[in-house]
This record gives structure tokens, sequence and C-alpha cells, in this order.
């Protein structure tokens, strides 16, 4: 699944990649960059709140606040989150 992760407030950086691991209370999130080799990890997630109807999502970590927004999927994140598959 492919996202663009925003980190908010000061030294905002904006990651885009395939989201590896879907974002859990107490796991990190794990987004793979383009090229393969490289990932950005973040602190445990304290929580997850859905901002709209379509798939942008508001990720408080034990550090930051990001804002995720899924570009293109094979499942819905809601989906991966509970571990269901779509037909």
């Amino acid at each position: 699944m492919q996202v663009v992760l925003r980190k908010l407030g000061r030294g905002g950086r904006t990651v885009s990649g395939r989201l590896v691991r879907a974002p859990r209370k107490g796991s990190v999130i794990v987004i793979e960059f383009s090229d393969g080799l490289h990932e950005y990890v973040t602190t445990p997630v304290r929580r997850v709140l859905k901002l709209t109807p379509g798939e942008i999502f508001y990720i408080e970590t034990m550090n930051s606040r990001y804002r995720l927004e899924v570009q293109s999927s094979e499942l819905s994140l809601d989906d991966a989150a509970s571990g269901a598959s779509s037909p």
C-alpha cells in the first residue's frame, strides 16, 4: 500500500513509500522507501484517528504527530488493522 506520511509541527518531514506495518497502538509504523533498501520507522503509536471518510489518518506516536494519507492500496487500512482481507 503506497502512502504519504507527513510529520506535523516543527521540522515537518514528508515521507512517501510502501507501508510495511499498519499503525496499531503500541507498535511502530514502518515505511519502505522506493529504493527498497531504506525504511522510515516511527516511535510506538499512542493513537490513530480517522479524519475523513477517505483514507486519511491522524497518528500520534510517543514523540510526534503525523498525517497519513493512503495513495493506493490493495486493501483499506481499516481492513489491514483488523486483519481482514478484501475479496
